[in-house]
């Protein structure tokens, strides 16, 4: 097995079942795994549903809403233990295009460890926001680069593709934000750990169903979170040290 989808969802019952059609219509070999906090509103239903039809799609389902970072390193340890060469993460509300999916892809296959589906290199861009979210943003990655150091231009991205031996490479338990700052801090142990980061221009269009789940608690975390990140660093045990 080659290439696994991490989809986190909690209430997406409006985007669900078009996203995996999509993912799955492109005939390019990509497993699904949705992880799913429990949606009062029957998106794990819909998954389970499409899972007859579709041998491909995987679900796992948690107690709660546990967070968007914990999602994600529940589904990077889930694909690692199926062994899956290539394990990306993306959005079920197609703020990421999945066409865009081989191009993460194919930029590891090529001398990349992480490749980032980046709004803000060139080529890349944002569509469908508000001005003051797009100033948020920008200017959150300029705080993140100017404090951190780090040189990615889209540091919260979203759209992700990495390889097994880059996500083996991480200490994941030591991962401790779940906003967010979980993409910061994924891609700040990235680099810290040496790992070659690529970013591939995407277009990135703000969802048109469903309910955003931006809020000011996230936003909080990613300013503090930044200068813990950098501070934690001092301290930290990124690389996962495997016993003989």
């Amino acid at each position: 097995m080659e290439k696994l989808v991490v989809i986190p969802t909690y209430n997406e019952k409006d985007n669900i079942e078009a996203i995996l059609r999509y993912v799955f219509n492109l005939q390019l070999g990509y497993h699904i795994l949705v992880v799913d906090d429990s949606s009062p509103d029957g998106t794990g239903d819909i998954v389970r549903q499409l899972q007859s039809e579709f041998p491909e799609l995987f679900l796992e389902v948690r107690t709660g809403k546990l967070g968007l970072g914990t999602a994600y390193i529940h589904g990077f340890k889930w694909g690692l233990k199926m062994g899956y060469q290539y394990i990306f993460e993306m959005d079920a509300d197609f703020s990421h295009n999945p066409q865009d999916l081989d191009r993460l892809y194919l930029a590891c296959k090529n001398g990349a460890d992480v490749a980032v589906g980046s709004r803000y290199v060139r080529g890349g861009k944002v569509e469908n926001w508000p001005w003051d979210r797009i100033m948020l943003s920008k200017g959150g990655a300029f705080y993140t680069r100017l404090i951190t150091w780090m040189p990615v231009h889209d540091p919260t991205a979203g759209f992700m593709c990495y390889k097994r031996s880059s996500l083996e490479a991480m200490n994941l338990d030591n991962i401790r934000f779940v906003g967010y700052a979980f993409q910061i801090e994924m891609k700040f142990v990235a680099w810290k750990l040496g790992l070659r980061i690529k970013e591939v221009p995407i277009t990135f269009v703000d969802r048109k169903l469903g309910v955003s789940k931006m809020n000011k608690g996230i936003v909080k975390e990613g300013i503090f979170g930044v200068l813990s990140i950098q501070w934690q660093s001092l301290f930290s045990k990124y690389k996962h040290n495997i016993s003989k």
